[in-house]
């Protein structure tokens, strides 16, 4: 089932969604399994998995001549989500990333998932891989988020890169994207993130889920501006328990966001990771709640791999 009819279906209550990572390559499914199965309980409708592309390593011989490598630390999303609809009887949403596929690629793996039953996917550009510093597409690939969700929305319409057949059937698949309530990194103000976001929305996504924030009124500016330029779809909230002290830095310059200062200093004060992730753990909590009150259709925990701390929020609310 489409996110937008779960959230239709939901008929006004706050719906909980969580994305999980694929396992480091040379491990077992079951780990991943033993990380979802806690929060089942909490009935999500739909279970994120990102998507980790291959990145270039350089390996010196003895000569001096340096070797580009190729070096894939995660196995496919594409395989992850199709166990997980097996395993649990949960809908799915793959991330689909610009970088490291070329159009016809990601026509490839749009076909599979079509071919899976997964109705569902989140188009992003995705992040540089440390070895270049900033985004380069593949050769023939997006550039963009807005032109992978146009190729998408193209083969929701039966238009294929290879028209010979004249037979295929169109795909059918419910497009999310991403949105930043303090402003993606790269755009230079407010006003041009929130263009190029509607421009996103014109191309075919149907709902924005948010980088996670730690602030809740970023997040009602954020809605405020997107309602007043015209974006109508719905907008699912991303969070983040707080659980280490060393997060008051690695999350800020990972994410691009800021800490409230409130946080940022009880955090700082807290005398081990245990009390800073008790804090965390409230806080979130408490973000929760308002932003149930608000009427959000659906809050969505990045879980960084570890789904105990979400557990603990959920059951504080569900």
């Amino acid at each position: 089932m489409k996110v937008t009819d779960h959230l239709t279906r939901a008929e006004g209550k706050t719906l909980f969604s969580f994305e999980v990572l694929p396992p480091k390559k040379g491990e077992n499914i079951e780990s991943l399994f033993c990380n979802i199965e806690p929060l089942l309980e909490f009935k999500p409708p739909f279970i994120d998995v990102t998507y980790h592309r291959e990145e270039y390593v350089y390996r010196q011989h003895p000569n001096g001549l340096l070797e580009k490598k190729t070096v894939r630390r995660r196995p496919g999303t594409v395989g992850i989500c199709a166990a997980i609809k097996n395993r649990f009887d949960v809908d799915t949403v793959p991330h689909l990333i610009c970088g490291g596929f070329t159009k016809e690629e990601t026509e490839n793996a749009l076909i599979d998932l079509h071919f899976l039953g997964i109705d569902n996917v989140l188009a992003l550009r995705g992040d540089p891989i440390k070895s270049e510093g900033r985004f380069v597409p593949e050769p023939d690939g997006h550039s963009y988020a807005c032109d992978l969700i146009g190729q998408v929305a193209d083969l929701n319409k039966g238009e294929y890169l290879d028209q010979e057949q004249d037979d295929i059937s169109a795909t059918d698949f419910c497009i999310g994207t991403a949105g930043y309530p303090e402003k993606h990194f790269e755009a230079p103000n407010y006003g041009a993130d929130l263009r190029y976001l509607k421009h996103k929305v014109d191309r075919g996504a149907e709902y924005i889920v948010t980088q996670m924030f730690f602030d809740n009124e970023q997040f009602f500016a954020f809605e405020r501006r997107c309602r007043e330029a015209g974006i109508t779809v719905p907008i699912i909230p991303g969070l983040k328990p707080l659980t280490t002290k060393s997060q008051l830095t690695m999350l800020p310059s990972a994410f691009y966001l800021n800490l409230p200062e409130e946080l940022a200093d009880a955090v700082h004060l807290a005398p081990d990771n245990a009390a800073a992730r008790q804090i965390g753990l409230e806080w979130c909590i408490s973000q929760s709640r308002e932003l149930m009150a608000h009427g959000v259709p659906c809050l969505h925990y990045y879980s960084m791999g570890k789904s105990e701390t979400i557990r603990q929020v959920a059951a504080a609310l569900f």
